[in-house]
């Protein structure tokens, strides 16, 4: 049996399951599946870059904080927060 290892990422939540709705993510292979199966636009700008790295990432050819960065773009791009990453910019708003 192949064994599998996981590609982990500085840990993340991500706004995509609606307004104050946030789900965590700890490895590329959780960004990958938020973003083939729950991302609300994969129209929006950066989806598919973000997808290309973090497939990059999970085959060692990318690093996963580059995946990472992506990730985040793409979610702002598609008007989600990313936690810890927008804590600043949220504390201001409220």
């Amino acid at each position: 049996m192949a064994s599998f290892s996981l590609t982990p990422i500085e840990p993340l939540e991500v706004e995509i399951r609606g307004i104050g709705q946030y789900a965590p993510a700890e490895t590329v292979e959780e960004m990958v599946s938020f973003l083939v199966s729950e991302w609300p636009d994969k129209t929006k700008p950066g989806f598919h870059s973000a997808l290309a790295r973090s497939i990059d990432a999970m085959v060692m050819a990318a690093e996963p904080s580059a995946a990472r960065v992506a990730f985040v773009d793409a979610a702002h791009a598609a008007g989600m927060h990313v936690l810890p990453d927008d804590m600043a910019e949220i504390r201001k708003a409220s």
